[in-house]
């Protein structure tokens, strides 16, 4: 294989059959090299083929930066959320995380501890996520002895939320700020205490999530409910009113009017959970 680019000693850019840019790295194999010179295949350790070329590009500036273990640790930590995460994942995963380990590798090394703020949201309602960024926590200190404080758990978790949804670190954030307030108002609306570790439960914060994230990346919900409506309206009428309130709520607080197909799948979801709960 010929070397288009070289981006550090460790790390080139080849073009593929296809005439498609690909990363290759391995210890050294671009030392001493220029565009067009051969690199064994057998010294090549890792090849990353990223499809989008905005993304790619990105990559290819953040591995000529940053120290090989580091993209290396990051993918190590991507292979391995496969085992917990059922659900495609966008190839920025692969700069975004990058770049956070390296930075929070340089804080820890400065004696700095971030805390995130949504910690106990990111928790609670993107378990599988968190569970992956507790994992990663355990891959670092393994590759690096290097035990950081388990907030970066929250941090990476919201990497691969933004990398699920294809959307931007602000619209995640705002996402699971904007479940964590529709929950209380149900919670306060009923005076209630969840049942967190229900089916009930875990479908009612799915459903948050996917309502949330609608807003803020302004689709709709479309299905004609109008009869459906009605019946849990009549038939189950302290679960519409406090839908009627979290509507309220959105409305006023972020501009945005959902629709009578999302407040009837949100009268039925805050009906279930209110039934699995106790006061």
């Amino acid at each position: 294989m010929k070397i288009e680019k070289v981006l550090n000693n460790n790390v080139a850019v080849i073009l593929d059959e296809t005439g498609q840019e690909v990363i290759v790295m391995g210890r050294g194999i671009a030392f001493q090299k220029k565009r067009g010179d051969s690199i064994q295949t057998d010294n090549v350790n890792k090849v990353f083929t990223l499809q989008n070329k905005e993304i790619n590009n990105r990559f290819k500036e953040l591995v000529s930066s940053i120290p090989i273990k580091y993209i290396l640790i990051s993918e190590k930590i991507i292979e391995s959320s496969k085992d917990i995460l059922d659900i495609e994942i966008n190839d920025s995963i692969y700069v975004t995380l990058t770049d956070h380990i390296s930075g929070a590798i340089d804080r820890y090394e400065q004696g700095i501890a971030l805390k995130h703020a949504l910690f106990w949201d990111i928790q609670h309602y993107y378990h599988n996520e968190f569970s992956v960024g507790k994992k990663a926590l355990r891959i670092i200190e393994n590759e690096l002895n290097i035990k950081l404080v388990e907030d970066e758990a929250a941090f990476i978790a919201l990497h691969f939320v933004n990398a699920e949804i294809n959307g931007n670190m602000t619209q995640v954030q705002g996402i699971v700020k904007l479940v964590q307030e529709i929950s209380n108002i149900v919670k306060y609306h009923f005076q209630i205490e969840y049942q967190t570790k229900s089916m009930v439960y875990y479908s009612f914060i799915n459903h948050l999530k996917g309502l949330a994230q609608r807003i803020f990346m302004e689709q709709e919900y479309c299905e004609d409910v109008s009869e459906i409506l009605v019946y849990y309206k009549l038939r189950k009428p302290e679960s519409y009113e406090c839908a009627e309130k979290v509507k309220q709520f959105i409305h006023k607080q972020y501009g945005h009017i959902i629709t009578d197909e999302e407040i009837m799948c949100l009268t039925m979801h805050i009906g279930r959970v209110f039934k699995a709960s106790y006061i």
